[in-house]
């Protein structure tokens, strides 16, 4: 299969591309500088001169507290350039798979998020990706919008990267324990969309590694499995003011994967521990 990636130089589209060679799928990556997504024209021309069935449009703008004071960036990107790739998909009739966020959501349930919830953002950088969902939905045809959350990886800045790196230097550490929600590891997240672009069953999904965890009990887990001694102390999302308000609940229910008989990804603590095999 002929896949393009857009932001292949990004932590999830890292790993989309070496999986999907792995596969031996013909894959062509791009980041920002072969194919800036803003530039109608040239998603255009690189679109058409590579003919791919597949796009998976990994490229985002994802600085969640500076996109308050930059609605226009977050917009420009989140939401325009996934329309300018939704339109050049369509042309060459390319199946679509938008990756989005639990950032869509309010973060107020009581219950996993299912993926046909009514969605409320919250913040700048909710409401772009949601508004690239609208557009996906609207100017594609062949389109899968693939909702993940608290993403980590080997490539690039992440949670987990960055508690290896301060529990090397301290003993004790402060972590929010009243927003929970799911990490997902990149391999796995890679896995399940390689699974889903050799298929006809569009939709909504939502993509997260099993189970849940709040922040404070994902970086004792990291701690533990890493074999750091580290006491991770709990505060409140209170006592951790940020421009950009976080969901404190966005937990996401994988119904769209069971119901399409998929395989669902495996439990967070898993991934956790071959991410940590690895980077060892």
């Amino acid at each position: 299969m002929k896949v393009l990636v857009t932001g292949a130089s990004g932590q999830l589209g890292q790993d989309v591309v070496l999986l999907l060679n792995e596969s031996g799928h013909e894959v062509r990556g791009c980041g920002r500088g072969e194919l800036d997504i803003d530039d109608q024209q040239q998603c255009n021309k690189v679109i058409d001169e590579y003919q791919p069935e597949v796009i998976i449009h990994c490229a985002a703008y994802t600085a969640v507290d500076a996109a308050e004071e930059d609605a226009d960036g977050a917009y420009r990107v989140n939401a325009f350039g996934t329309r300018n790739i939704a339109v050049a998909a369509e042309k060459v009739g390319a199946k679509l798979v938008y990756i989005s966020t639990d950032y869509v959501f309010d973060g107020q349930a009581d219950r996993p998020y299912r993926e046909y919830d009514n969605t409320a953002p919250q913040t700048v950088y909710g409401e772009s990706k949601r508004v690239g969902e609208l557009l996906t939905q609207t100017l594609s045809s062949k389109y899968f919008i693939v909702r993940t959350s608290w993403v980590y990886g080997q490539y690039g800045s992440n949670f987990v990267k960055t508690m290896l790196k301060l529990g090397v230097d301290k003993d004790s550490l402060s972590v929010v324990h009243d927003q929970i929600g799911s990490p997902t590891y990149t391999v796995d997240l890679a896995r399940f969309l390689l699974q889903l672009i050799q298929t006809e069953k569009y939709g909504i999904y939502h993509a997260s590694n099993s189970g849940y965890c709040s922040w404070h009990e994902f970086a004792q887990a990291i701690f533990e499995l890493a074999d750091l001694q580290v006491q991770v102390l709990p505060v409140t999302t209170e006592q951790f003011p940020r421009p950009a308000k976080r969901p404190a609940y966005s937990v996401m229910e994988h119904t769209a994967i069971r119901a399409n008989h998929f395989d669902d990804l495996p439990h967070w603590r898993d991934g956790l521990e071959r991410f940590l095999a690895q980077v060892k």
